[in-house]
C-alpha cells in the first residue's frame, strides 16, 4: 500500500454541522408539514443545484414559479441558512489542526455554494487552514461526479494512490475510490483517529 502524502477533507457533517431543519421547526412547526415541505418543495435535489453553481435567485424563482403559496417559506431557506451550519465538530477540527501541525499536506474538496461557502469561511476560520479547497459550485463540478476528483488531483498536485480523502457520504467515498483514491467514511471522530493511525497517519 502506497504511503499516505496527501489528506483530503470533506466539510459539511465532517467538520461542520449542518441541518436545515434547525431553522424551519421553527418555521414549520408541524413535523409532518415539515417533511412534506423537504421532500416536495425545497428538496435535497433542489438544493444540489445551488453546490453545482446555480444562484440562489435562479432557484428560488423557478421553486416559486412551481409553488408560489410557499415563497415565504422557499426565500427563507438561503435567509436563515447561516442557522443550518449551526457548529463545528471541535473534536473532528482538533483532527484537522494536528495533522496540519505534524505537517501533513491538508486540502478539502466540498460540495457547497459559493456565496454560503464564503459565510460559512467567516463562521469558521479553521476552513483558511488548509492548503487549498476545491468548491464544486466554483468549477460547476460535484462529488460524486469522477472530474472533480481528477480536477481537484490535478490543480493541488496530488498523487491519487497516495492520497486520502474522508467525506460523511458512502457515495463520495465511492466516487474518491473510483478515482483512485484511498477514502474512508466519516463517521465520528474517534473512528477518524483509528482509520489515521491504519494508514499511519499521526494525529
Amino acid at each position: 500500500m502506497s504511503e499516505i502524502r496527501h489528506i483530503v477533507f470533506d466539510i459539511g457533517k465532517v467538520l461542520i454541522h449542518y441541518d436545515p431543519e434547525i431553522p424551519f421547526r421553527r418555521l414549520i412547526p408541524d413535523p409532518k408539514q415539515r417533511e412534506w415541505f423537504f421532500a416536495t418543495v425545497c428538496t435535497h435535489d433542489w438544493n444540489l443545484e445551488q453546490d453545482r453553481g446555480r444562484s440562489w435567485a435562479e432557484a428560488e424563482q423557478q421553486l416559486i414559479a412551481l409553488h408560489p403559496d410557499h415563497e415565504e417559506l422557499i426565500r427563507a431557506f438561503r435567509q436563515h441558512w447561516p442557522e443550518m451550519v449551526s457548529h463545528a465538530y471541535d473534536d473532528s477540527v482538533e483532527i484537522l489542526k494536528s495533522v496540519i501541525d505534524w505537517g501533513h499536506d491538508v486540502t478539502m474538496l466540498t460540495n457547497f455554494a459559493s456565496d454560503t461557502f464564503s459565510e460559512a469561511r467567516q463562521k469558521f476560520p479553521f476552513l483558511n487552514l488548509a492548503r487549498g479547497i476545491t468548491v464544486s459550485a466554483e468549477v460547476g463540478l460535484i462529488k460524486p461526479q469522477r472530474e472533480i476528483y481528477d480536477l481537484h488531483a490535478s490543480t493541488f498536485g496530488l498523487d491519487p494512490e497516495a492520497t486520502l480523502f474522508i467525506d460523511d457520504s458512502r457515495a463520495n467515498v465511492e466516487g474518491a475510490q473510483a478515482a483512485g483514491w484511498r477514502a474512508v467514511q466519516f463517521v465520528s471522530a474517534d473512528q477518524l483517529r483509528k482509520d489515521f493511525e491504519a494508514y499511519g497517519i499521526r494525529t
